[in-house]
């Protein structure tokens, strides 16, 4: 098969790693596959270079980045010429885009240039209700279901996501399957339960310290300034506990405006490391993961730290609860209140980490892979051909 992926970035988020996981092996089973992205933003990674090192071509197209400033600046425009022109020279036979803006773009330019290619749109969560107002989020629904009766299959990466799409009216009950997503995790999955390595010795941390990690980008959608008032209620109780702070974005500034509101004492503790393109060594550091989101799909980060046999503390938001399970691979909290009585008796008890950790490991071990997900891919491409009945 010919496949040509439409991403708005390549940025060190959940969709561009799913495509880093998956993308190699399908080349490695003979399908040849052509990455088609914008530019990351400042700080926050970009995975392209090591795409294409692994064997799967990356076409960079200038213009595609998200955000309604792309259609009032022409990016959108010259992109979406720019797609026409790709894909009209590679000649794929699936067109699979991801996220909103590729996915408009993506799907657009592959009817005009490839129309019989087929198209497949993945949901890796959304933004049609809770980010803006309800005028322009009703608008937003209309524009995604226009588009989904123009693509042949979408699939949405949790249970909640589709159910969302569906009361949404985006799709209808049958029009949309679920694909959980899958990371490399075989270098988590070796990591002992004992955490340790290179960054807790960066960090000074003392063996006895507990790390605490709010990994993903720093978008108001990921609430990390309410990590912190989080954690400032959990550290003021237990003064060896830390929190590391991975990742980069628009809300950098106000988390490092909340930071400085703290105490010196507990400030000190809060560790800011920005972008980080290997997050192995940060899972093999930490004792539980924290989120906060108010809406998410499927996090990858928390199947890496699954991988990784961490625990999680977070909103129960999205598919959050079909991955992780309350009080075995972790908790669940409503509110600031809520979030700190869950991370304070994990913090306090090494023993409940542990054990919550393992059962994470175990859940995540062979639905989350790499492979996993490959081969769920596989399935619904040949599917799509005709050939995989």
């Amino acid at each position: 098969m010919r496949i040509a992926r439409v991403l708005t970035r390549l940025n060190l988020g959940g969709p561009a790693r799913q495509v880093l996981a998956s993308d190699p092996l399908l080349v490695e089973r003979g399908h040849r596959i052509r990455v088609y992205a914008g530019s990351s933003e400042p700080g926050e990674g970009d995975l392209g270079k090591e795409l294409m090192d692994l064997g799967v071509e990356v076409v960079s197209i200038p213009g595609l980045r998200r955000g309604l400033s792309a259609l009032l600046t022409g990016g959108d425009l010259r992109a979406g010429a720019r797609l026409r022109r790709e894909l009209a020279a590679f000649r794929p036979d699936i067109v699979h885009t991801h996220a909103a803006k590729a996915g408009a773009l993506g799907r657009r330019a592959a009817r005009r240039a490839v129309p019989g290619a087929r198209r497949v749109h993945t949901f890796h969560g959304h933004v049609l209700e809770g980010y803006f107002s309800r005028p322009l989020s009703r608008a937003l629904c209309r524009v995604e279901a226009r588009l989904a009766r123009q693509t042949h299959q979408i699939l949405a990466v949790s249970e909640a996501t589709a159910a969302d799409l569906v009361r949404l009216g985006v799709v209808g009950a049958g029009d949309v399957e679920v694909v959980r997503p899958g990371s490399r995790l075989d270098g988590l999955l070796d990591l002992p339960e004992r955490r340790g390595g290179a960054l807790r010795d960066q960090l000074s941390l003392h063996p006895d310290d507990v790390a605490i990690g709010v990994i993903g980008r720093l978008a108001p959608v990921k609430r990390t300034a309410l990590a912190l008032d989080v954690f400032e209620d959990v550290a003021a109780e237990f003064p060896e506990a830390h929190l590391l702070v991975v990742g980069d974005g628009d809300e950098r500034a106000r988390v490092q405006a909340r930071r400085s509101l703290l105490p010196e004492e507990i400030c000190a503790r809060v560790h800011l490391l920005g972008a980080v393109q290997d997050v192995g060594p940060v899972h093999e550091a930490l004792d539980v993961l924290l989120s906060t989101s108010f809406a998410e799909g499927l996090p990858v980060a928390m199947i890496e730290a699954g991988a990784a046999a961490r625990p999680v503390v977070s909103t129960a938001v999205g598919g959050v609860p079909e991955l992780v399970r309350s009080g075995i691979t972790g908790l669940f909290g409503v509110d600031r209140a809520g979030l700190s009585a869950a991370l304070a008796s994990l913090v306090g008890d090494e023993g409940r980490r542990n054990e919550m950790g393992r059962a994470a490991r175990a859940r995540v071990r062979s639905g989350y892979s790499s492979h996993a997900l490959a081969d769920r891919l596989e399935a619904v491409y040949a599917r799509m051909l005709g050939s995989g009945e």
